[in-house]
């Protein structure tokens, strides 16, 4: 997918996100609020790394109020709702449609580091850390602190992050051991 094609389907998710519906008006809006700089700065850099243009990427990557390394690889739709505080390891990878809320951790431990899904959604101040794997159409809650992998369809809140909910179906402890 090329860079433009990649933009336009992060600024069309952000403004389904934001406004619930995407329009003219809606993307105008969504290009100025929080994040969408530090998205646009995102996928330039990794347009840059691609076709080797490492210094143009490190400019890039300075220029973010987020910290993203520059081998950190999402999909189309990667949303940063707001990107104060927002730390990605650059070995996690991510599939389409991850929205990232503020103060989030995405980070590596000893050299491995997680890999999400598609249709993810991480809440404010989370941390996702160590070689885990998110699964998709999951929901991370706000300050969970995610240190195990986590099946599709979960929902999954408090520290250390449990499963509370499996496809919108309350789940007890019992059932997941």
């Amino acid at each position: 997918m090329s860079l433009w094609s990649l933009i336009a389907v992060d600024l069309r998710a952000k403004a389904q996100w934001m406004y619930d519906r995407v329009s003219g008006r809606t993307i105008l809006k969504t290009l100025l609020t929080d994040g969408t700089c530090a998205m646009l700065l995102y996928r330039f850099m990794q347009a840059s790394q691609r076709c080797g243009l490492t210094p143009l990427a490190m400019i890039f990557n300075k220029l973010n109020p987020c910290i993203i390394g520059r081998r950190a690889n999402f999909g189309p739709g990667f949303v940063l709702i707001h990107s104060q505080g927002v730390v990605i390891n650059s070995a996690v990878t991510g599939g389409s449609n991850v929205f990232i809320e503020h103060q989030v951790t995405i980070g590596a431990e000893k050299q491995q580091a997680p890999v999400l899904g598609d249709n993810v959604f991480i809440g404010a101040g989370a941390k996702i850390l160590g070689a885990v794997r998110i699964g998709n159409n999951v929901k991370v809650g706000a300050n969970a602190v995610v240190t195990k992998d986590v099946p599709d369809g979960a929902t999954v809140v408090g520290i250390p992050a449990k499963v509370i909910k499996i496809h919108g179906k309350v789940v007890n402890e019992s059932s997941l051991t």
